[in-house]
């Protein structure tokens, strides 16, 4: 089936980042303000400017992030068409696939993307499961994809100590960077001797519960010049659903997910990338758990299924390798506030685009990849941006 493009429609002009961590002196509504704020100073733009706005919140609380309504009073954007998405772990990525389909169909010139959430200061802890009332008991995140992970390991015979040199890479890029999380580096004998969470994932295996928030300013790409010089455009974006529930399926192998590999191949056919492992200069990819991450890179197409192993081993992904990953410390070591990781994980690319990531920075960087998978594996969402 052919689908059209959007490569070199919308420019990203601004973009803003606010620490992420136990962000508990903040509210919803401060990061809200802080995140869109910073986008609209780096774009130079007012509130007015702006003609329409997506929100990515997974998990309203207390009602904040339940509609787009909720950033209108904290960022001045009264009037205007405000939508929140909610699509599990691609909810802040799937607000700017939005925002730049209605940019690309000529509906805007330019509109705000925002990502929010708050983890912490919560009733609950963690991420709540909504499954058979019984079957469904301790289906928890790390569980599921553990599941996941020893079907790997058993079927390609990755030890443990693979798992931990991700967890060491991207603690190791996140102490360079002063936004993330986690600002410290681990040896793989911490990340082998933490406590265990669910095998074969222990504490460092598994990314942590976050607070934080990101936001994007998108233009048409015809006008991107008269706000500045230096902006990032995209070149395509894929969005593909499946089940929720994997387990219940028989034909799932536990491999891998269908999802990555069906929106990967919808942004590349769009942004005309035939081999990404040679023509994609970076990627932020979802390594909620170690495991991930490698899974993500045979999904993703820089490697044959049950090879990934061999990047993170050989130092591949590495700031300084062939396909640096995660330079911004990924979710492993920059946080996971589910409803703002995809927006940043656009503006780490962005930031590289722009040769912006100082200590991190990759070299001639011009194409780069932001990914996200939930659900787990129900849902992914993959975009390529790139240089003018």
């Amino acid at each position: 089936m052919a689908h059209g493009s959007i490569k070199d429609k919308v420019a990203i002009i601004g973009a803003g980042c606010i620490k992420f961590g136990d962000n508990f002196d903040q509210s919803y509504i401060d990061m809200v303000a802080a995140a869109g704020r910073l986008a609209m100073k780096d774009a130079g733009v007012e509130p007015s400017r702006i003609e329409a706005a997506w929100l990515g919140t997974y998990l309203p609380n207390n009602g904040l992030g339940k509609a787009g309504s909720t950033i209108a009073d904290p960022l001045h954007l009264h009037g205007i068409p405000i939508t929140r998405v909610e699509n599990f772990c691609a909810t802040g990525m799937d607000a700017f696939r939005n925002a730049s389909l209605a940019v690309a169909a000529g509906m805007y010139d330019v509109v705000l993307v925002l990502g929010c959430e708050k983890m912490k200061d919560r009733a609950a802890r963690g991420i709540p499961r909504v499954e058979h009332p019984s079957i469904g008991k301790g289906t928890t995140a790390p569980a599921l994809f553990a599941l996941a992970a020893n079907r790997y390991m058993l079927e390609y015979g990755m030890p443990r100590e693979t798992l931990a040199k991700v967890a060491v890479k991207n603690h190791y890029n996140g102490a360079r960077n002063e936004l993330a999380h986690m600002q410290k580096e681990v040896t793989e004998e911490q990340v082998l001797k933490a406590p265990m969470i669910s095998e074969p994932f222990g504490l460092f295996d598994c990314c942590p519960t976050t607070d934080g928030a990101a936001a994007l300013i998108v233009c048409r790409a015809d006008i991107a010049k008269q706000f500045r010089d230096d902006y990032v455009l995209v070149k395509g974006i894929g969005l593909a659903a499946f089940s929720h529930m994997p387990y219940y399926d028989p034909t799932f192998d536990y491999l891998g997910f269908k999802s990555t590999q069906t929106a990967s191949k919808m942004a590349y056919e769009q942004a005309g990338i035939s081999d990404p492992a040679r023509e994609i200069d970076l990627a932020e990819v979802h390594d909620c758990f170690t495991w991930t991450e490698i899974t993500n890179y045979e999904d993703l197409g820089f490697c044959k299924k049950g090879e990934g192993r061999h990047l993170i081993e050989e130092g591949r992904t590495r700031i300084d390798g062939d396909i640096p990953v995660n330079t911004s410390g990924g979710l492993k070591s920059f946080g996971h506030p589910i409803g703002a990781s995809g927006v940043r994980m656009v503006y780490e690319v962005v930031s590289q685009l722009r040769g912006q990531a100082g200590e991190r920075q990759v070299k001639g960087a011009s194409l780069g990849l932001a990914h996200n998978v939930g659900g787990p594996g129900a849902v992914s969402c993959v975009s390529v941006l790139g240089l003018p």
